[in-house]
């Protein structure tokens, strides 16, 4: 299992368009994918799961991925995070 934090830096947080990039990203890797935040979990790969956490600009998530790919989709995730600014 591997985990990473990261900030969110799209200012208006992951609504619906960045939030279907990240899950479509997540889909490419075979590892389950999950996101925490505020100590609620959802499964990186679905969108409902997703914007239920209401993840705004500036917030802080937690990336946990568990499989054969985890590190690979963590780098991954962490780095369309970082650098996705909409």
């Amino acid at each position: 299992m591997t985990e990473k934090t990261v900030v969110i830096q799209n200012s208006t947080g992951l609504h619906a368009r960045p939030a279907a990039l990240l899950i479509q990203k997540a889909g490419s890797f075979k590892s389950s994918i999950k996101i925490i935040k505020d100590g609620r979990e959802a499964d990186a790969k679905s969108l409902l799961g997703v914007m239920s956490l209401a993840i705004k600009g500036n917030e802080s998530i937690t990336l946990r991925a568990e499989g054969e790919d985890e590190a690979a989709a963590i780098e991954a995730m962490t780095q369309f995070l970082e650098s996705h600014q909409e």
